[in-house]
């Protein structure tokens, strides 16, 4: 079974003739294999052709980019702004920054530089792409506040999908934190996107991903990056709150001493699917990855990763840690884990492994021995389990954000 479509290329933004052969090859290369299923071994615990099968019957593009809705910003820390209406570039404001040290600008459809094609749904995101934005911070300068990514969506996107694309470089030595907040919305809705992101000697990329309320979309995230010599980029996941969400990391750790850690505490509710899949390429020596990914399940929501890591011949002294936990909650939500080694060096410290259980009924036990209620002694526990993440945030005001918002979630569960 597969989702109709109905697709009007001509109505996509920025769309001209020059493009348009281009734009309906690559739907009919989608077409000829529609959205991946679980042949696919990248997808086998997330069957994307039968969940959007079954949710959608009629998928059009979206050509609506009207946004009248107040603008909501944090105030918990001080922040710079990029405004993103259904993934295409609104406004920005660097106001803490120098003008000329970070460049943000569109990024319109067939200008993005991803050209590898990694799957069957980057044949969509060509066909169909409105583009996004460019972030490019210069060299040796280390931007003094977090960047915040407003993803806000406009009204109407019932059965719409939405396909962009973004580019983020920093350049030699520079810092960057960067965190992508997403405003949850009613209508069910596909997103789509593809990200580029490239780390010069010595960088520091952080990036926080963010779902601030429940919403009814279904999104899948590919985000593919190099790594020059001494790099670091972090990447700490607190998305839940999606119907499916699939984040797909790709990061090719190419010169010395460059490190990834991803991290991630996810909180699934009734009904929500979600998928973390990671592939850290060590293609030189003495890098090091850092992988840790906990859930918490409840209802009947389910909770995937997939993480390998690829250690090259050439890549000695490599260390790598993987490792995910799962705390279910109920007997009919589900988590599955598969977790990778491929190893080509032999001088190398590399470990995986995966974990699932229940809450630990003795610890539930004293805490209500000690007048602390059910609820609340889950929730605290729950609480344990997740708060390890944020210890890996050192910037206390946004740790702090981070925590209060994973515990609004928290204090959802029955």
């Amino acid at each position: 079974m597969k989702p109709l479509f109905n697709i009007d290329l001509k109505r996509i933004p920025y769309f001209n003739d020059k493009y348009a052969a281009e734009r309906e090859k690559n739907f009919e290369l989608f077409l000829k294999g529609g959205f991946p299923n679980k042949k696919d071994e990248n997808w086998k615990f997330s069957d994307l052709n039968f969940i959007i099968s079954k949710n959608f019957k009629n998928i059009t593009n979206n050509d609506n980019y009207k946004f009248d809705a107040k603008i909501e910003s944090i105030n918990d820390f001080d922040h710079n702004k990029i405004i993103l209406i259904n993934g295409s570039l609104k406004s920005y404001d660097l106001q803490f920054e120098e003008s000329e040290k970070v460049k943000i600008e569109s990024l319109k459809s067939f200008e993005s530089s991803y050209d590898q094609i990694k799957n069957n749904l980057h044949y969509l995101n060509k066909a169909l792409s409105i583009g996004g934005f460019k972030l490019e911070v210069q060299k040796n300068y280390k931007c003094k506040k977090p960047i915040i990514i407003y993803n806000y969506f406009s009204a109407n996107l019932d059965n719409k999908i939405i396909n962009n694309s973004n580019e983020i470089k920093l350049s030699e030595n520079a810092e960057l934190t960067l965190i992508d907040y997403n405003i949850g919305k009613k209508d069910k809705f596909i997103k789509n996107t593809f990200e580029i992101i490239n780390i010069d000697k010595g960088a520091v990329l952080k990036n926080i991903i963010l779902q601030k309320t429940k919403g009814n979309g279904y999104f899948y995230r590919n985000i593919s990056g190099t790594q020059d010599f001494n790099s670091s980029y972090q990447n700490f996941i607190l998305s839940s709150g999606l119907k499916f969400n699939k984040i797909e990391i790709d990061m090719n750790l190419e010169k010395e001493k460059s490190s990834c850690y991803i991290l991630s505490g996810l909180n699934l509710s009734k009904e929500e699917h979600q998928e973390i899949k990671t592939q850290i390429n060590h293609l030189a020596p003495n890098c090091k990855s850092y992988q840790k990914i906990k859930n918490v399940l409840e209802g009947d929501s389910n909770g995937v990763y997939q993480g390998k890591i690829f250690v090259k011949d050439i890549a000695q002294k490599t260390d790598a840690y993987q490792l995910s936990k799962a705390l279910i909650l109920n007997d009919e939500a589900e988590f599955n884990a598969k977790p990778e080694l491929e190893i080509y060096a032999d001088d190398v410290k590399c470990s995986h492994g995966s974990t699932s259980g229940s809450i630990d009924a003795e610890a539930i036990h004293y805490l209500m021995t000690r007048g602390i209620e059910l609820r609340e002694a889950k929730k605290l526990l729950i609480k344990g389990f997740l708060n390890e993440i944020f210890d890996n945030i050192p910037e206390e005001k946004i740790r702090t954000f981070l925590e209060k918002s994973i515990a609004e979630q928290i204090d959802e569960i029955r």
